[in-house]
């Protein structure tokens, strides 16, 4: 029954829950009133379903080896008649199937990392910083803006860029890539991006990557209406939706979800709700669910 359980978690969160979350509009609408909360739950949903994996890998492997537990004790069940072994784990053994995909993430991140500091080390040789916008100038003719994450980080302006947006729309981008860079959305992107390298067409992979990635550009775009109007942001979009795309490892104003995004931009803001604890909440228990469900003992 735990494997059973833990079997219909994973349809849930792998398959069918992604799905309804990117198909109902009025849920898309909910969560992009808060975009970074929306992308810690898409996160969140990951975890839980490597939670459970690994679970019912260990259940697989040893079904006798442990009382009724978790939501199994809130059915009928038949009590073992024989001797049974304490509820334990070779908790040694889940936390090293654990680490395998700590340990992807971690070559990922070192990877994405050296991309960086190569095209920072490149940067800082071909491009010009400019004190007005605290950006550095690259010499091309398209245009494009785009931040480098990390510890050095960077905001790069093209000279097509500065030729083709005026000071209000460049302003706006401007602001859009340092949002990306005080939220260190970089570090939200690589877990979701590892997570489809490992299960590739799963639609939570799938879907979620992309959803982290829009949702993080409308998080972005929230921080730039600091600074800029709606309308300003909205037309620097537009105007650089054309360009060419950015860089490996680089995070571009105009890179994802465009038209979503100034569609969101046209409507009015939501009025503000206190709903910060349902949000922190549902990110919280979401990966410990298929524990509750597999390990928690029963009453």
């Amino acid at each position: 029954m735990t494997l059973a359980l833990l079997g219909l978690h994973l349809a849930v969160t792998g398959a069918l829950l992604p799905r309804w979350l990117t198909r109902s509009a009025r849920l898309q609408a909910r969560l992009q009133t808060r975009p970074t909360a929306a992308a810690a739950l898409w996160l969140a949903l990951m975890a839980s379903f490597l939670v459970a994996l690994l679970l019912a890998a260990h259940h697989t492997v040893e079904p006798f080896a442990h009382e009724p537990a978790g939501l199994v004790g809130l059915f009928p069940h038949t009590e073992p008649t024989g001797p049974v072994l304490p509820h334990t784990h070779d908790w040694w053994l889940l936390a090293a199937a654990g680490a395998v995909p700590g340990t992807v993430v971690a070559a990922a991140g070192v990877r994405a990392g050296r991309v960086r500091r190569r095209h920072r080390a490149l940067l800082d040789v071909v491009a010009v910083r400019d004190g007005r916008w605290d950006a550095l100038v690259l010499e091309h003719a398209r245009p494009t803006v785009y931040c480098l994450p990390g510890r050095r980080s960077r905001v790069v302006l093209s000279r097509g860029a500065l030729r083709l947006l005026d000071e209000r729309q460049l302003a706006a981008a401007v602001a859009h890539e340092h949002g990306h860079l005080r939220g260190r959305h970089h570090l939200f992107r690589l877990p979701a991006d590892t997570f489809a390298l490992l299960f590739g067409r799963l639609p939570l992979a799938r879907l979620g990557r992309a959803q982290v990635a829009l949702l993080l550009e409308m998080a972005a775009d929230d921080a730039a209406l600091a600074r800029a109007s709606r309308t300003e942001l909205a037309s620097a979009l537009c105007v650089l939706a054309t360009s060419a795309g950015p860089p490996e490892a680089t995070l571009a104003v105009a890179s994802t979800g465009v038209l979503a995004r100034v569609q969101r931009l046209a409507r009015p803001g939501p009025a503000h709700r206190r709903d910060r604890l349902a949000w922190r909440t549902a990110v919280l228990a979401a990966p410990l669910l298929p524990y509750l469900l597999a390990c928690a003992p029963h009453p």
